[in-house]
């Protein structure tokens, strides 16, 4: 949450409160040792409110669900012997140029001019960020790593980069540089879409983003990648120390001051670093707290760390926090990335899926046992196979298969899984298998996004289906309108939807995209690309104005900024959204 603002809990919650507080506390006292002096430690607190026991009994009246499960997880392929992890790569190389280093001084000392004097001199070390690194040899990137040849045809071709260009409009509470906007202390609260004037059409034409928890990540005409917001973990890719130092407060202060200004680095869209120059990047994915990147050959780059229940995780179990980009070597060529809070997946183009990072809630698809917790940091499929398209929540995820069948695993104690009969309404419950998602099995769902608690499956006709946690009007279904199937608390407060439910719209407008922030939701319009938001607004995420207050039915974004304008890409993030789209006149593809 951002700066003196606190979430709104249900009658329920004073107890998850306590327990918010408690681990707050334990966040800032590890910020203190592990991040930099430099920065301040900043994080999205996101904890799962317990539930009462009445829950139980409501929800096995409500629903009556079957559900079947996926085949269990029955083994990994092993990585070719000669794929080592890109750490060990990286000390290998070390190693090779201390060596010619060495041999290079030895020729120094005896390579002179006629007149005794050095004729050669020993080039000065520079900075790639978190390391010193010598010039020698030219390039400090090692090759791209080896893919397997695959057999048969593709499910999903590797994707290319998209043509379109886009201005970026963007809206909410940029308290941590989210917004992109600059460091003026005025940028930090946008109650409706405005243009970003960093990132203009005619010049840097933006073609696609993602966006995380508190930073975005954003691809150019020419394949580079930009990127601004929060920088504590190195989710940017570049170096922002240089910039005003102390500026951002911490998210648990209890002052309202907001009257400070950004670190100028961070608040303001700039080229990742330290990447190859003739690398193109088609996709890209964010988490809280790490950045993945796809490249136009199936290859990824990935950088920052992923947090755990109890703090940083690492980014690997050599390294803490990756500061540079570094590739991340999956032996197939891969179509598709996704990141929830603190975890990400991967698709290759035939059907199998990766996944890594924190595992505590079988968001990974599979057991991750806490003695062997770091080497869920490494990628590694899982079981599933013949997937078209993946998605994921904060702490759960999904698949659709070729056969259209939708897919989930992961936390589902709000039922954000989709699959009533697996402990929803249990405090912790979750899904520790691929399990089908019975209730969508003939909706003809091609995309599904996934909030905190919350979830939104998309039909090929336009429609939307939404299910979980309904606290913040996330499900987009009025209190007096919400179906049977509803789960209500002890006192008679309905908590969650846990089946798939139709959501009507006004003029029954059909939707060509969905997306899901932590406790809001984006929708963009087939006929016009008008952008439609609902759910939590109070830090004006849903750019509805300057009410500050939940929107609990889809309602149509509309300001001068956006009038007229075709949207094609929305993402949404913590405390903030941010659009894509441009007017009928401007020129949107090559130049």
């Amino acid at each position: 949450m951002p700066p003196g603002r606190k979430r709104k809990q249900p009658p329920d919650a004073e107890a998850e409160t306590e327990l918010v507080f408690e681990r707050r506390q334990t966040r800032s006292r590890e910020s203190a040792v592990a991040v930099p002096p430099s920065k301040r430690g900043r994080s999205i607190a996101s904890l799962a409110s317990s539930t009462s026991e009445s829950l139980k009994d409501s929800l096995a009246t409500a629903t009556d669900s079957i559900f079947t499960t996926v085949t269990e997880p029955d083994g990994v392929d092993k990585i070719d012997a000669d794929l080592k992890p890109v750490e060990a790569t990286a000390t290998v190389l070390d190693r090779n140029h201390e060596a010619q280093d060495t041999q290079i001084i030895e020729a120094i000392s005896t390579d002179k001019d006629k007149n005794g004097t050095n004729d050669i001199k020993k080039p000065e070390p520079v900075t790639n960020g978190f390391k010193k690194a010598k010039l020698l040899p030219k390039t400090i990137f090692p090759p791209p790593y080896k893919l397997r040849k695959t057999i048969g045809k593709a499910i999903v071709p590797i994707p290319t980069l998209k043509t379109e260009h886009l201005n970026i409009y963007v809206f909410g509470t940029g308290s941590m540089s989210e917004l992109g906007l600059g460091p003026d202390a005025k940028n930090k609260e946008v109650k409706r879409p405005r243009l970003n004037p960093f990132l203009p059409i005619d010049v840097v034409a933006i073609v696609d983003f993602a966006v995380g928890g508190a930073h975005v990540l954003a691809i150019d005409k020419k394949g580079k990648l930009w990127s601004w917001g929060c920088n504590d973990h190195g989710a940017l890719g570049r170096d922002t120390s240089g910039g005003e130092e102390g500026l951002l407060r911490d998210m648990d202060a209890d002052s309202d001051d907001d009257d400070g200004d950004l670190n100028p680095l961070e608040s303001t869209p700039a080229l990742v670093e330290n990447l190859p120059d003739d690398l193109v990047f088609v996709r890209v994915a964010a988490s809280d707290s790490l950045s993945l990147a796809l490249t136009s050959e199936g290859r990824l780059w990935s950088w920052g760390t992923f947090r755990g229940n109890e703090g940083v995780l690492g980014f690997s179990d050599e390294v803490q926090f990756q500061l540079t980009p570094v590739q991340v070597q999956i032996p197939y060529p891969v179509c598709q990335i996704v990141a929830g809070k603190d975890h990400v997946m991967a698709l290759t183009t035939h059907g199998k899926v990766f996944s890594w990072g924190n595992g505590q809630q079988f968001q990974l698809g599979r057991r991750v046992v806490e003695r062997s917790r770091m080497q869920s940091l490494h990628p590694r499929e899982f079981g599933i196979k013949n997937i078209k398209f993946i998605a994921s929540g904060e702490f759960h995820a999904f698949g659709i298969d070729t056969s259209n069948r939708v897919m989930a695993w992961g936390l589902n104690q709000y039922g954000q899984c989709g699959i009533p009969n697996e402990g929803a309404g249990e405090d912790g419950a979750v899904v520790t298998s691929p399990t089908y998602v019975d209730v969508l099995k003939d909706k003809d769902i091609i995309s599904i996004a996934g909030g905190e608690h919350h979830s939104i499956a998309l039909s090929s006709t336009g429609d939307i289906y939404t299910f979980g946690r309904l606290d913040s009007s996330e499900v987009g279904i009025k209190r007096d309108e919400l179906p049977d199937t509803v789960v209500k608390d002890a006192g008679g407060n309905p908590r969650f939807l846990p089946i798939p439910t139709k959501v009507a719209v006004a003029d029954d407008t059909k939707f060509k995209l969905v997306t899901c922030g932590s406790h809001h939701n984006i929708a963009l319009s087939k006929e016009q690309g008008s952008a439609w938001s609902w759910g939590f607004g109070e830090t004006y995420q849903v750019g509805q104005g300057p009410a500050g207050e939940d929107v609990e039915v889809p309602t149509k974004i509309e300001n001068t900024a956006t009038r007229g304008v075709n949207m094609v890409l929305a993402g949404a993030g913590g405390q903030f959204s941010v659009l894509g789209g441009a007017l009928p006149e401007q020129s949107t593809g090559d130049d």
